[in-house]
């Protein structure tokens, strides 16, 4: 007795890439461009307070804007492709793991140097 013939196997599945590579491409340059404002305020913090560390802390941080921003746009490039991959590789989120950490370490650096917080601003 025979059931009939096999089913085929399904066909591959492409994948629409929707609006899932905009979304994606804006949310990294969110995350950029907040680290730019963050390493700009520092910048000038530390260039008016006098302070090295606050001063590299902000240059760090304009570096890490740079390395978002290249990351976004790589993704965006990767993700509009007719196959895209799945999660981003280690090197991407190593990056971005690299700028947050750095972000929190110049704000406490900031922080524990007076450049910022109650009192720190332009005297009246």
């Amino acid at each position: 007795m025979s059931a009939g013939p096999a089913p085929s196997p399904p066909a591959p599945r492409r994948i629409d890439p929707g609006l899932q590579p905009q979304r994606t491409a804006l949310a990294w340059n969110r995350t950029a461009l907040a680290v730019l404002a963050n390493g700009l305020l520092l910048l000038r913090a530390g260039s008016h307070a006098g302070q090295a560390a606050v001063f590299t802390a902000g240059t760090l941080l304009l570096a890490g804007a740079a390395a978002m921003a290249g990351c976004g746009w790589w993704r965006r490039r990767q993700l509009m492709r007719d196959d895209p991959p799945g999660a981003p590789g280690p090197g991407v989120v190593g990056i971005a793991l690299a700028v947050t950490l750095a972000a929190c370490v110049a704000g406490i650096v900031a922080i524990a140097a007076g450049a910022v917080g109650p009192g720190s601003g332009p005297a009246p």
